[in-house]
């Protein structure tokens, strides 16, 4: 058996429309293992939440369908069960805090009424002894006076409460892995702070999974024990947090690392007018390329880029970038020169 909790095979997940055919997930492998923190990073459009909704099999059918891969959850392949099968796994083995919690709770009932839902259907406790937990773990999210506000409605909370009150309906079950997309999103420092803490004291406490995604590079910093950046659909690059912030070697990460508001002291140099950036835009996620889909982007693009794609190059045993040119990225400065140099060149050009 394998020492990973989940592991996502050559996972393919796209979406078909009247324009085209959407690659949203294209080819993308990851294991997550017992009681690890995995970061997954990108840019909006990189497909981080549809690879989320695929683990979950959540995606909406049609347009949306895993056309091919595997997703094994403690070596069983969730994507062979059949609906009711995967609905048993569903919150009490595997779940998901999504971004808006408001979107996520059921407006017309209260958080009684959903908190004993999960607890009365995954763990067959009785109305009473549900409710029961249910304020207590209201409590363990810092709810103040849980006992009565189990009575309110969603929109009697504030942003940051309702996510607790998410993180409190997960943490019910004692899932094996809770999946959290951007679950910090529109909320302020401190209570983001509060959020991110309640999520590492079930992994210390309780030895939880957790599949953390954002594009905040500061919480994965903070948050994370392995990373995955995600570009276009695809995995760019994998490794552990220290080979991602200190050893970078795919250019797109680089540049994510380089995008990073900094404040620097005059001794350290001129003072900047602008923000450092990657030049360019996402590609469409219906583009079709055969080469790397991030050269339009990349400084070092040549014709290699523009018609053959990337293999993982092996940078050491867990550390993996998809890059024809990790020759080039070994000085993290020559690339952030690179980068600035292309923007100036396509500033001219418009």
């Amino acid at each position: 058996m394998s020492n990973a909790l989940i592991q996502v095979k050559n996972l393919k997940t796209y979406f078909h429309t009247e324009a085209g055919t959407v690659k949203a997930v294209d080819n993308i492998s990851f294991d997550i293992l017992k009681g690890e923190i995995l970061g997954i990073v990108g840019e909006s459009g990189s497909g981080k939440s549809v690879t989320s909704l695929s683990i979950n099999r959540l995606i909406p059918n049609p347009p949306g369908e895993i056309v091919a891969g595997n997703i094994l959850y403690n070596d069983i392949d969730l994507l062979k069960l059949s609906y009711n099968e995967m609905r048993k796994y569903r919150g009490k083995d595997i779940a998901m805090i999504f971004q808006e919690p408001m979107t996520s709770l059921n407006p017309v009932l209260n958080i009684k009424v959903q908190m004993n839902e999960i607890l009365i259907k995954h763990q067959g406790l009785d109305e009473e002894i549900a409710t029961q937990k249910s304020i207590e773990m209201l409590d363990s999210v810092d709810i103040p006076s849980p006992e009565k506000r189990i009575n309110e409605y969603p929109h009697q909370f504030s942003g940051g409460m309702r996510q607790r009150v998410m993180i409190a309906m997960m943490m019910s079950c004692e899932p094996n892995l809770l999946i959290a997309d951007e679950p910090t999103t529109a909320l302020d420092v401190t209570i983001q702070a509060q959020i991110l803490k309640l999520m590492r004291e079930m992994r210390d406490e309780k030895g939880t999974s957790i599949m953390l995604i954002t594009h905040d590079l500061g919480v994965i910093a903070e948050m994370c024990d392995t990373v995955s950046v995600m570009y276009a659909g695809t995995v760019v690059e994998s490794g552990s947090l220290e080979d991602i912030l200190t050893n970078p070697r795919m250019p797109y990460t680089i540049g994510l690392l380089h995008s990073i508001p900094r404040i620097i002291k005059e001794s350290e140099g001129d003072r900047k007018d602008s923000l450092p950036i990657i030049p360019g835009q996402v590609p469409s996620p219906n583009e079709h390329f055969d080469g790397c889909r991030f050269h339009p982007r990349c400084p070092f693009v040549d014709e290699i880029s523009i018609s053959t794609k990337p293999e993982n190059v092996v940078i050491k045993s867990d550390h993996f970038a998809a890059c024809h040119h990790v020759d080039k990225t070994k000085n993290i400065l020559d690339v952030e020169s690179a980068f600035e140099n292309l923007a100036s060149k396509l500033m001219e050009v418009n």
